[in-house]
């Protein structure tokens, strides 16, 4: 595929000195960055403690320093200075003059080059080298050392760019909160073996946009693509040293470029192009962004930006110690967000992804750590204000991670209204239950309903909670059913990194087997999950590659493998390609079934002026749960009655949406299950079997009929409502409407590529 790239950069800047000091004008302190006005370049960094900035011009590759121009003004604790000769494509970095006392917060050091926490782009990698330290390594004194040696060989340069690209008819999908469908995946773990796309954009943004890529992605019908991390990150030295690599990206050094192993082009408007090409096919693109640490770690850690630039500033320090570092993030720092000018780097970078870049949300790493002020967690922080009352970003989604390991850092269900937030009790509830553990009905009536008890409050809707059962970090859906322990040797660590409570289950065998009976129950056991996934209130996320089956060896912590651990094989299994046709047909019935979709979170209260519940729950004898029932730590098998006739929105009125009958049986053997009888209809059509996974009728079974549910089964009937009934005509209208969608899936196909010889390169050839 060729990108089509035509960038308004025809003059780049000139490969040897070309710039007096006496050119350089005063400019402004805004905006902070390296901005091209058409004219020239304007250079604005803050610092509140520096006493000298200094600006670094290099050659084109980076590799030779050309020039140093001491920024001339200082204002409002902003260094900036105007170049007018200067055009985008110049190379640069800063070195900044202050006092190095770290037992005083400050670790100013001008012999080690800064990118710009603003940059656009990037020019190189970072080479890590005893000279990219501050203090010298092996030093008596350690980090109170001062280290004299020049780190500009070793660090990446920073490159002006020019904003403008042309978007054409490009339109946000702006998809309502209620309909979308998250699909977290990763740049090169998804295209790196791709068979339809080429060498040269295999594992890059230009790989996302092949057509047979989006393609697949639109068949299947998720709405939203979660981009594992792609801002400007570092290999972390321990994992270099052991031949590895930072695979996820959670080590971020620049919040505004994105990383240069994900260029197939030389211009950051390939990312654009990606974008767009994603909006054209109605697909949303997601950012997992890292703001709550750097890559500089420690106070042992390396000097490449922030740490040099304003140490006291842009971390987080022990009030009675600023040598050390605050690390609720488990990862050595944790960025300073109560600073104003820190909190306004996190929201200028948030404004210009999804305004310049135009991306649809955001999902913030450690969340916790961001909404946490001096006192502690706040509902009322900066930081969550800044987003509530910002025009650009309080109209993107926003989805937390609300936890880290801070002091009280476990926040799920305490975000504000607007907010989505991860919710991991979904994940280890409908594990758990699936696995076939005791006592679990309560808690997944409870999950099932958008978890109500966390989130209904101050008017928000079930969106409000992620639904999840995979995520990058942990088993693959495959792995989760495959094995019963982590098999994480491949990372180095004598498997001792990563979760071990899992809530798996092998079913006889750890890994894969040939045994025809355990591969059927897992095959089943994977359809249970996803239509647990797809049938309950909030918004479902799913892993990329679950859908077909991937595994990775039972390796439940593959940030470090960039390799076929990590990469998604597209060489797919016909039982593979199957469960992705069934994952296809429960996405297209939820989209088709607005009960699903409601914006009321379900409670089982009798409406007196409707004569209606919401939901009942019914035991297997088809009455409606009591208080033994509830508290009956054996039983695995229950229903679900959604009655279309509840009220479906803030207005007082009956509901006229399909009524629905869900059976979950986690029981290893058969239940008999007797069908109860539904107001307003005349019969019960099953709709999903996973036993019957291909069954392509609406199969009717009258009241009171008994359905013997297999062992390890997901159920969902429809009622079919009563023809001589002439308030029935919504729901009737609502039937026809989804046994459309049902026979739809019967034909659509998920669009996958035959796979011949993929070259899949190596792990260092991003």
């Amino acid at each position: 595929m060729t990108i089509h790239i035509t960038p308004n950069t025809a003059s780049l800047y000139l490969n040897k000195p070309g710039l007096r000091r006496s050119r350089i004008q005063e400019g402004r302190p805004y905006p902070r960055g390296a901005t091209w006005d058409g004219l020239g370049v304007n250079f604005a960094v803050f610092s509140a403690n520096a006493t000298k900035v200094e600006l670094c011009i290099f050659d084109q590759k980076g590799e030779v320093e050309l020039e140093r121009i001491e920024l001339p003004e200082y204002t409002n604790e902003i260094f900036h200075g105007y170049l007018p000769a200067a055009r985008p494509g110049m190379v640069y970095g800063y070195r900044v003059h202050g006092p190095y006392e770290p037992d005083a917060g400050h670790r100013f050091n001008p012999n080690k080059l800064l990118v710009d926490p603003y940059a656009r782009q990037y020019v190189g990698e970072l080479k890590w080298d005893h000279a990219l330290f501050g203090y010298t390594i092996g030093h008596e004194d350690e980090d109170l050392s001062f280290d004299e040696r020049d780190s500009a060989s070793f660090v990446p340069k920073c490159q002006v760019v020019d904003q403008a690209f042309t978007w054409g008819d490009e339109r946000k999908p702006n998809i309502p909160w209620e309909r979308t469908i998250f699909y977290e995946t990763h740049v090169k773990g998804f295209t790196q073996r791709h068979p339809s796309v080429g060498e040269a954009e295999r594992g890059k943004f230009a790989g996302l946009m092949n057509p047979d890529v989006l393609a697949y992605i639109k068949s299947l019908g998720v709405t939203s693509v979660e981009l594992l991390p792609i801002h400007a990150f570092v290999d972390d030295s321990y994992l270099v040293e052991k031949g590895l690599r930072n695979y996820w990206g959670y080590n971020t050094i620049g919040f505004f470029a994105p990383d240069p192993r994900y260029l197939a082009s030389p211009f950051v408007n390939e990312f654009k192009e990606m974008v767009s090409a994603f909006h054209h096919a109605g697909l949303e693109v997601i950012l997992d962004v890292v703001y709550n640490h750097t890559a500089e770690g420690n106070e042992k850690g390396p000097t490449i930006s922030f740490k040099g630039i304003d140490n006291a500033t842009y971390y987080r320090l022990l009030p009675d110690n600023k040598r050390y570092y605050i690390n609720d993030t488990g990862t050595g720092n944790t960025v300073n967000t109560s600073h104003p000018r820190v909190m306004q780097l996190v929201t200028d970078s948030l404004r210009y992804w999804a305004s310049d870049m135009r991306v649809d949300g955001f999902r913030f790493d450690l969340a916790t750590i961001l909404a946490r002020e001096p006192t502690g967690f706040s509902e009322e922080s900066s930081f969550l204000h800044a987003c509530q009352q910002d025009p650009i970003l309080s109209q993107t989604k926003l989805i937390a991670e609300p936890w880290d390991c801070g002091p009280g850092g476990y926040q799920v269900g305490r975000f504000p209204p607007g907010w989505a937030e991860w919710n991991d009790g979904y994940r280890d509830t409908v594990r758990s239950f699936w696995r076939g553990d005791e006592g679990k009905i309560p808690a997944v009536a409870s999950k099932f309903s958008a978890s109500a008890d966390l989130f209904d409050n101050r008017g928000r809707k079930p969106w409000a909670s992620v639904n999840f059962i995979t995520a990058h970090d942990g088993f693959t859906l495959h792995d989760l059913v495959c094995y019963n322990e982590k098999h994480n040797e491949a990372n180095g660590e004598d498997n001792r990194d990563g979760h071990s409570h899992n809530l798996s289950n092998n079913y006889g065998v750890e890994g894969l087997t040939d045994d025809p009976e355990i591969n059927e129950v897992r095959f089943r056991q994977l359809r249970n999950l996803f239509a647990t996934l797809l049938f309950s209130r909030g918004t479902p996320m799913i892993l990329a590659g679950d859908e077909f089956a991937r595994t990775q060896g039972g390796n439940n912590n593959a940030y470090a493998q960039d390799n076929e651990i990590g990469w998604i094989d597209w060489n797919v299994t016909e039982e593979g390609q199957d469960l992705a046709e069934f994952v296809q047909k429960l996405i297209m019935l939820r989209q088709s079934l607005p009960m699903l979709r409601r914006g009321k979170f379900l409670h089982g209260t009798f409406d007196e002026e409707l004569g209606v519940k919401d939901v009942a729950w019914i035991t297997p004898s088809g009455t409606e749960f009591d208080s033994d029932h509830w508290s009956d730590q054996g039983a695995r098998c229950f229903g679900v009655l959604l009655d279309g006739r509840a009220q479906s929105t803030g207005i007082r009125r009956p509901g006229t949406d399909a009524t629905m009958l869900i059976v979950m049986n986690a029981h290893y053997d058969v239940v008999n299950f007797k069908l109860p009888e539904a107001r307003g209809g005349k019969r019960w059509r099953c709709v999903i079997d996973t036993n019957l996974p291909n069954r392509e009728e609406l199969v009717p079974f009258e009241f009171g009929s008994d359905y013997m549910v297999t062992g390890r089964a997901f159920l969902v009937f429809l009622l079919e409502p009563s023809e001589d009934d002439g308030t029935q005509g919504e729901a009737m209208r609502a039937f026809a409407h989804v046994s459309e969608a049902f026979a739809r899936a019967a034909v659509d196909r998920v669009h996958f590529v035959e796979p011949g010889e993929v070259e899949t390169g190596t792990p260092d050839g991003i």
